[in-house]
């Protein structure tokens, strides 16, 4: 049997994929069961695009769930890690500097499940993440994206 992939969040990350789960199973199951019914009415299914549709959508919906049922069960909490409070760990907010005169940037490495850089959240899995993990405040660091090497300071660890 193969070894499972770990799902690295926290515990907010991983109340709200519960949440989702939730909602999959008991409220939107049914409303795509209910469009099915409602498109079989409609005759003859080889040319019924609204069945089509609905029939994608549960799909979607079904491999969604399995999806989460996975990641919730493989997951891992995230524990802050208070014994070295200056250190880049998982579960920590960092703000660090694009060297020479960049502006200042903050964000928490969370898990791949939890990842949102929209709401300042990097996966653990990303180059700019990689990099600054088990790195220390004050610390030059270089990081290599798609556009290029880059260098940034660690200006503080949350």
């Amino acid at each position: 049997m193969a070894i499972e992939k770990s799902y690295y969040m926290t515990q907010e990350g991983k109340e709200k994929l519960e949440q989702e789960l939730h909602y999959l199973k008991t409220e939107r199951r049914q409303e795509v069961v209910e469009r099915i019914k409602i498109a079989r009415d409609f005759g003859d299914l080889s040319e019924n695009s609204e069945y089509d549709a609905a029939k994608d959508e549960q799909a979607f919906v079904e491999s969604r769930i399995a999806q989460l049922e996975k990641m919730i069960r493989n997951s891992v909490i995230i524990e802050n890690d208070n014994e070295n409070p200056n250190v880049v760990t998982l579960g920590k907010s960092v703000t660090f500097q694009e060297l020479p005169d960049g502006e200042k940037e903050t964000y928490t490495i969370v898990g791949s499940a939890e990842a949102d850089p929209f709401e300042g959240k990097i996966s653990n899995d990303s180059p700019m993440a990689q990099s600054l993990i088990g790195q220390e405040v004050g610390a030059e660091v270089s990081v290599t994206t798609p556009g290029g090497d880059i260098q940034v300071k660690i200006v503080s660890v949350e």
